[in-house]
Formats: structure tokens, sequence, C-alpha cells
């Protein structure tokens, strides 16, 4: 197995590739984004290595954004190469019209639920516009949580990691240095994965990567090999950072509606993160939603049409120290 890294403009770093030709078969996980650049790395990175898209014969999909898997169309094209992905994100790698749009409706209802002034909705919309659209899109082969795909003599299982993402996926293989875990954007070395913004199909995203990052934590994986940057040395302890963040996160989303009183998303997602630009005006509020229903579903918060305020005695654990604070459904 080989990392090619290509380039992403985005915030995350650099993308990964993950190239398997030590045998039969030639595979990648994930493919990088659609534009000229990254195709033109995705294509020397090969040629280096004597190949081209026509020799590639499967790829395998950690999720629907566009930066992992906007090459799998003119991958397929050009090699006829079987696509796979989880099934929750089948419709949308294959450019379903009928998903995108009801991704877009989704996005609109959410805009209004968040208290999203209107200036800023035209920002995502000009955004998001030509979200999922390309040139190419392949036709998917879709898997599940515990299928497994052998490669070259390499066993991938497939770990669903939905929260990020509803399909995000991590394939989990036996390497060099043990169990080792392919993990897209489910761990990352340096950011943590927007949950809320990034997907909003996703119902109770942090529940649900919450319960990804525990399971990474037990499974105590030699390394990572993340969807962005380097690898990850200790998965395990990264993952248990990333969940102390989200509680850190969670008490200072109790603040702000302490100090503000009942408001909405968007007010509690400027006392967190001021005033927000380009995608982060998306995944900022999507964030704070998503504590704000952790909050809700634990009985911290209580939800009014669209406000929130603290549930009664929320307050007085406020004041409290920290050792003497209640615990949250973490």
């Amino acid at each position: 197995m080989e990392r090619l890294s290509l380039s992403n403009s985005a915030f995350e770093g650099d993308n990964n590739a993950y190239l398997f030709a030590d045998g039969p078969e030639t595979a990648l996980i994930d493919t990088g984004d659609w534009t000229t650049t990254t195709r033109e790395q995705l294509v020397a990175a090969l040629a280096d290595r004597g190949l081209e898209f026509a020799d590639i014969d499967r790829v395998f999909l950690t999720h629907w954004h566009h930066d992992h898997c906007g090459l799998a169309g003119e991958i397929q094209a050009e090699s006829g190469a079987e696509v796979c992905v989880h099934r929750d994100d089948a419709a949308l790698v294959e450019g379903d019209e009928d998903a995108w749009s009801a991704m877009r409706d989704r996005q609109e209802r959410y805009f209004e639920k968040w208290g999203m002034p209107e200036p800023k909705r035209e920002v995502l919309r000009d955004r998001i516009a030509g979200a999922g659209t390309t040139d190419e899109t392949p036709t998917v082969t879709t898997f599940a949580d515990g299928d497994a795909f052998s490669v070259n003599g390499t066993e991938l299982e497939v770990v669903h990691a939905s929260g990020h993402a509803a399909g995000l996926c991590m394939f989990e293989a036996d390497l060099e240095d043990g169990r080792e875990v392919f993990s897209g954007d489910a761990l990352l070395p340096v950011y943590t994965p927007n949950v809320g913004g990034a997907d909003v199909r996703v119902e109770h995203p942090l529940e649900k990567y919450l319960r990804a990052l525990r399971r990474i934590v037990e499974a105590d994986y030699a390394r990572a090999w993340p969807g962005h940057r380097d690898p990850i040395d200790d998965p395990a302890g990264r993952a248990q950072h990333i969940i102390d963040h989200h509680e850190e996160r969670a008490w200072r989303v109790l603040d702000a509606l302490d100090r503000r009183g009942p408001c909405d998303t968007w007010t509690v997602s400027a006392e967190l993160f001021g005033d927000l630009e380009g995608i982060h005006v998306l995944h900022g509020p999507g964030e704070v939603d998503a504590h704000l229903d952790h909050l809700e579903q634990a009985g911290a918060v209580v939800r009014e049409e669209t406000e929130y305020r603290l549930a009664d005695g929320v307050a007085d654990d406020l004041a409290a120290t920290e050792a003497e604070r209640w615990e949250l459904a973490f």
C-alpha cells in the first residue's frame, strides 16, 4: 500500500488516496477531487509507478464529499473499475438529481431552523450550487458495515462511522504494524471533522460520531491512515482527544445559553465562532445544531420552536466547579 498525497484548497489540508498495486489487482481508497490540478497529480503519481487510470480495477470510497470521490467517475469511464461506497451515500456519488435536490431542500429547511440571515444563505447557495456536478459520475456498488473485501491478499473490513457524513466508512486492515485503519474523515490529525453541517441528512450526528470515536478508542489501532494529511500513530489517543474536545464544546454551548438566554442556533454559533465566511457559514451553525440536539437528548437544554434554553438546574451546574459538574451523555 502507498499513500498518494493530492492537493486540496480546503482547510483540512492535502487529500490522501491510498494505492494497492502489489499484486494482480490495482485499487484505490478515495480519488481526490475533480479539479484539473488534482487529476494531473493523480495521473503523475500513477505514472511514476507505471500505471494509469485504465489500470485501476476497484475504487473504495470513504464517503460522498467531492474531495474524496471526485475522480471516481472518470476512472471508471477509462477502466471499467468497480466503484464501491456505503449505501447511504450511493445516490449522491452517482449524481442522482433527486438525491441532490432533496439535499438542497433539506439544507434550506435547516438554514431556516438555525435562524441564518438571508445574506449568509446566499453565500452558501452560491458556494454549493455546483456540488455534485461533474461530467463523469460512476455507477456504484454498495457495501455496509462489516462487509469485507480482499485486495491482493489484504482484507479490508468496512466500519461504518456516520456523523460527518451519513455513509462515512473506515476500512480496517492487517498491515505491516498490526491492525490499522483507513479512517477517511472520521479521524483527522489536525482538524476535528465537522458534524451537523457537512451532511444535513444525518439524524443525531454528534451521537453517531461519538459512537464512531469510541469504536476507534476500543479498537486501539496501530496506525490510522486519514483522508487528509499525515498518518496518525496513536489513533486511540487522537479519538479520545476529539471526544474531550466535543465535551468542552458542549460546555461552551451551555455557557452561551446561560449568558444570552433563550436564542436560536445562529446566535449560539456567533457566540462560539464569531462572524463566519465561505463554507464555515454552513459548518459553524451545523456543528452548534449537532451539539444542541445532543444536549436536548441529554436533557440539558429545552427547544421551543427555533429557540433553545437551559433546562432547569443546568445554570447551577455551570456555576459549580468542574469536579462537581454533572456528566453529559458522552
